[in-house]
């Protein structure tokens, strides 16, 4: 993984709520809330919790006796999701999921939307989400399918190829798409103690209003930016502009879709 790949900066995080959130992201927090739902958990700890979308359909459907502590390593993220989401159950903690400050045992579910890709360790951040699990208590996660199943991202990622021939940006297949193989996950949550681990393929459809935010979303919105940004010429709008260009040729010049699709992860933390 890129230095890079982690630095969620500047207007990333306002672009990414803004667009990202309701191109890919929404459906996926609504699917792991009514999970986390069915387990009747009363202490939550949400780990990358980004923009809180998350956060946003937890508060939506559980109980008010419910807490919620969400948490994130990047401030500009964690900023934004605050603002979002002024809920009395939640406190918003600035905290690395690989050495959370919290206590054994604090937590019934620990819930991680998109975000164990960016672990630099990830055997690692499983181990502290199973330490501040209770006995019994629930890790709940999603990753990203192959690139190839999720339309927008790929033929973004192959329209910046075109651009930078020679180096082309590859953040979307590295890290967000970059850990889908069923039995490495699985075999990296048993090495951190869960067990009774359930992968489900979770597919959805991905809408836009044009090729535009879906180009900007993907090249603005997320650590690709800084890619595209360090290559220098023809910078980030040109390079915007192309992927807008792409999609259009694929999907069309009005509305559009796209496949997405995702892994959806439980597992039990094991005493």
């Amino acid at each position: 993984m890129a230095a890079t790949d982690k630095a969620f900066t500047g207007s990333i995080a306002q672009v990414y709520e803004r667009l990202l959130v309701p191109l890919i992201f929404a459906p996926y927090a609504d699917d792991l809330a009514a999970r986390i739902a069915q387990v009747r958990p009363h202490r939550i700890l949400e780990t990358a919790a980004g923009t809180g979308v998350v956060t946003r359909a937890l508060a939506a459907r559980l109980p008010a006796g419910v807490s919620i502590t969400a948490s994130d390593l990047n401030e500009p993220m964690l900023a934004q999701a605050k603002a979002t989401l002024p809920d009395p159950r939640v406190e918003w903690r600035q905290a690395d999921a690989l050495a959370l400050p919290f206590d054994d045992a604090s937590f019934d579910v620990v819930v991680c939307q998109f975000g164990v890709m960016f672990f630099p360790d990830r055997i690692k951040g499983y181990a502290e989400a199973h330490r501040v699990l209770a006995p019994g208590g629930r890790l709940f996660f999603n990753v990203w399918d192959r690139i190839e199943d999720n339309e927008f991202a790929d033929v973004v990622t192959r329209a910046l190829a075109q651009v930078f021939p020679n180096d082309a940006p590859r953040f979307l297949a590295r890290t967000p798409h970059g850990y889908h193989d069923r039995d490495t996950i699985r075999g990296d949550l048993q090495q951190a103690g869960f067990g009774a681990i359930t992968i489900d393929a979770v597919e959805h459809v991905s809408r836009a209003p044009s090729p535009r935010e879906p180009a900007i979303a993907y090249c603005q919105g997320t650590p690709l930016r800084s890619e595209i940004e360090a290559r220098g010429a023809p910078g980030l709008e040109a390079a915007t502009d192309s992927a807008e260009r792409t999609l259009a040729q694929r999907f069309g010049g009005g509305a559009i879709e796209g496949r997405i699709r995702a892994l959806v992860v439980s597992a039990r933390a094991a005493r």
